[in-house]
This record gives structure tokens, C-alpha cells and sequence, in this order.
């Protein structure tokens, strides 16, 4: 039995590990998303503020993030309101000080969480494109890594009030997420949302009259093979997320597997139908937002729902996805030039909505328990995040001076653009 137990463990610790390893290709494949769907003259400037953001939020993580979020059944702050108690913040060491590293679950939540902070960070480059300075976007995801996404991933992850209420109210069991649809994307999402907000439009892309003007990305092939890319990441952090955070066995990573590659191609395929009706032609940006917004959604869901159902899921982020993108630009006046509102933000609440309507639990009320965190997404997070941003561009302008716009982020803050043998198109022409 012994014998048994030990090499259940070390399947457990060795199917784990693989899946974290896999991770960091969700970095490059968002990267070259972002950066394919810019323009020519900013795309060293997008992969490059990528690369720092995501180093500088795996170290701001480990020197803080890490103490707040903290892992599940550690010491935390509580709240006793009415007899029960209510967790809200982890209270772990800076520094990982005195953190036991050795073979257990702490190390893997450790290094998979150090994993998933990259990709919040670089999820707002996309809305923040060609117009937000690396100082203040370094400035600005320290913020989040440190504090904004450990608060909300200590409520779903670390056994906070989220998690809690299925013991504290019977809502099922509790808010589940197992691989962060709502603690990465969603609050990635809403990060983007805030900046492109504060940081507004790019010169030239609403008219006098308000309505948006083409700004296409420069390279559709390097955006699709981002999606590629990313898919393989993508499996990697549903199955770790799975094992971690949802007590999945290593045998449930195949219905994981599968769930997510049939929820992104769905939504891969609705993006490109629903295009071809509408526009007469397929879009091939829309289209890699319909996959990675499957993408998103998968990771509430690919753990809970039978694969038919994830094709329903991913068919329908594919639709929403496109319409979202046209409300956003059209109808609120933000300029996102890779869509990371639409695909991280809705992908990631229509996921954590339909782990409350097609997820199989033996308990009842988890559609309010799934309700419940998009209401703390969308009435706390991002006002926080807002705030946070609002506060920081009085101290660091967040925009770049009108000059760096006309030249390009690339000659203008880095002093080279990305194809130094091609001639790269101005926008002179645009009127001011």
C-alpha cells in the first residue's frame, strides 16, 4: 500500500510539473498575438514591454504577491461576521522567508502561480498598444502583481471568501475556477479595460464624428501562429490548475485535454462563420480573438462540463467575442487595438458563468456562487484597478507625448524599429 501511495504522488508531482513547464507558452503566444495585430513601427516596443512586464510581475510577486495570496489552510486574516468566518487576506512571510520549498504542494502552487502572474501582466500590452509608456506599464503591473491579483486569487485560490461560499451559505461548492478564468483573464481584462480607458484613443482612430477608423495589425500570420502557440500553454495551465486548485487526479487531465481543445476550436470556427455572415469575408484578427477567447473560457470550465458541452461553450465565446469587440470600439469608444477587453474579460465571465450552467455538481446553488464572483469582478476589481491606474497617472503619465505616436513606440523609446531593412508606414496623413 505504501508502494502504491508512493508512486500515486510521484505521478501526481511528475504530470504536475509538465503541465507548469508548458505555461510560459502562453506568454509567447499572447505576445505575438499583441504584436501581430499592431502596427509595424510599435511591434519591438510590444514584444519587448511583454518580456519586462512579465519578469517584473514574477518578481514582484515573489517579493509580495506571494505573502497575500498565500495557499490554502496558512495563516490568513478573518473576519467572524455572523458566526462565520470569512477569509479575505493571506498574511504569509515577504520573500517566501521560511516558506517550506521542499517536495509538496506549496512549491508547485508557488511556481505555477509565478507562471500565471506573467500572463496578467502582459494581457493589458494589448489594450494599452502604441501609446503606453514602459515606464508607467512597469509601474502599473507592479501594482497588479502585488497586490490586485493575489487579493482576488487568495478569495478563489487561497481558500478565501469565494471559495467559502459553499460551507458558509450552501451555494454548491463554493466560487470555482479551477485554472483561473476569472483570477488571470478576467482580471487581466479588466486591468486592459482600465487602461485603455485612462490612456484613450490613438491618434486618428475615431473621426470628428466618432466612429472609429481601420488601424489593421501588421503581421496576420505572426497573430495566428500566437494562437497556435498559445494552445499548447494553454493545455498545459488547465491541467495544472485542474491538479492544484480543483483536487483533480491525474487521470481527469484527459477529459481536461480534450475540453479544451474542443471549447477553442468551436470558438475558433462560431469567429469565423459569424464574420463570414456579417462582413462577407472570414476575419483572420477576429478569428484569433474567437480561439483565444475558447481559450479563456476552457479554463473555468474544461474540468467541469462533458465535451459536447464544451463545444456549446466554446461556439458561443466565439460569437460573443465578435460582438463585444464591435460594442467596445463602436458603441463605448475604446480603442483595444488586439482585443484583449473582449477575449479576456467576456471570455472569462461568460466561462465563469457557464461553470453555473453546464458545470455537473452534486450540490445546488452554484450558479449564485458563480454569480457572486462576477458581481466582486466587475463591482470591486475593477474600480480598484481603475483607481489604482487613475492614482498612478497623476504621479507617472501613463501616455506617451503625441511625437512618439507620429514616429512609432519603437524609434521613440527604444531607439530601433523591429524591420530596420523595410520602410515602415506613417500616418502623417491622419488629421490631428
Amino acid at each position: 500500500m505504501a508502494a502504491e501511495n508512493h508512486t500515486s504522488t510521484a505521478m501526481f508531482a511528475a504530470i504536475t510539473i509538465s503541465s507548469i513547464l508548458l505555461v510560459p507558452l502562453t506568454w509567447a503566444g499572447l505576445s505575438l498575438i499583441n504584436t501581430g495585430l499592431n502596427r509595424s513601427r510599435n511591434a519591438a516596443h510590444s514584444i519587448l514591454t511583454s518580456l519586462s512586464l512579465a519578469a517584473l510581475a514574477m518578481l514582484t510577486y515573489f517579493a509580495f504577491g506571494f505573502a497575500l495570496q498565500n495557499v490554502g489552510g496558512q495563516t490568513a486574516h478573518v473576519l467572524n461576521v455572523a458566526g462565520k468566518s470569512w477569509d479575505w487576506l493571506g498574511s504569509g512571510p515577504l520573500f517566501l522567508r521560511g516558506f517550506d520549498l521542499s517536495v509538496s504542494l506549496g512549491p508547485l502552487i508557488f511556481i505555477f502561480q509565478l507562471f500565471t502572474v506573467g500572463i496578467v501582466a502582459i494581457i493589458p500590452v494589448s489594450s494599452g498598444a502604441e501609446r503606453w509608456r514602459l515606464g508607467s506599464s512597469c509601474a502599473s503591473i507592479a501594482l497588479l502583481a502585488g497586490f490586485t491579483y493575489p487579493l482576488f486569487a487568495h478569495w478563489v485560490w487561497g481558500g478565501g471568501w469565494l471559495a467559502q461560499l459553499g460551507a458558509n451559505f450552501g451555494l454548491g461548492r463554493g466560487f470555482v475556477d479551477p485554472a483561473g478564468a476569472s483570477c488571470i483573464h478576467t482580471v487581466g481584462g479588466m486591468t486592459a479595460l482600465s487602461v485603455a480607458w485612462l490612456l484613450g484613443s490613438r491618434r486618428g482612430k475615431f473621426t470628428g464624428e466618432g466612429m472609429p477608423t481601420a488601424m489593421p495589425g501588421h503581421n496576420a500570420v505572426v497573430a495566428l501562429s500566437g494562437c497556435m502557440l498559445a494552445f499548447v500553454g494553454w493545455l498545459g495551465l488547465n491541467c495544472s490548475g485542474a491538479l492544484l486548485f480543483a483536487s483533480a487526479s491525474p487521470d481527469q487531465c484527459l477529459l481536461v485535454l480534450i475540453n479544451t481543445s474542443l471549447c477553442a476550436s468551436a470558438a475558433a470556427l462560431s469567429a469565423l462563420v459569424v464574420t463570414r455572415v456579417r462582413f462577407g469575408r472570414p476575419d483572420a484578427s477576429l478569428t484569433a480573438n474567437g480561439w483565444t477567447c475558447g481559450l479563456v473560457a476552457s479554463s473555468a470550465t474544461s474540468l467541469v462540463v462533458r465535451p459536447a458541452e464544451a463545444v456549446i461553450v466554446g461556439l458561443i465565446a466565439g460569437t460573443i467575442v465578435v460582438f463585444a469587440v464591435e460594442i467596445i470600439e463602436l458603441r463605448m469608444k475604446i480603442d483595444d487595438p488586439a482585443g484583449a477587453i473582449a477575449v479576456h474579460a467576456g471570455g472569462g465571465v461568460w466561462g465563469i458563468l457557464a461553470v453555473g450552467i453546464f458545470g455537473h455538481f452534486s450540490l445546488s446553488g452554484q450558479f449564485l456562487a458563480q454569480l457572486l464572483g462576477i458581481i466582486t469582478l466587475i463591482g470591486f476589481i475593477f474600480p480598484l484597478t481603475y483607481v489604482l491606474n487613475w492614482l498612478l497617472n497623476l504621479v507617472l503619465p501613463l501616455r506617451v507625448v503625441p511625437e512618439a505616436e507620429r514616429q512609432g513606440m519603437d524609434l521613440f523609446e527604444l531607439g530601433a524599429g523591429a524591420y530596420p531593412e523595410f520602410v515602415t508606414h506613417r500616418d502623417d496623413f491622419i488629421p490631428r
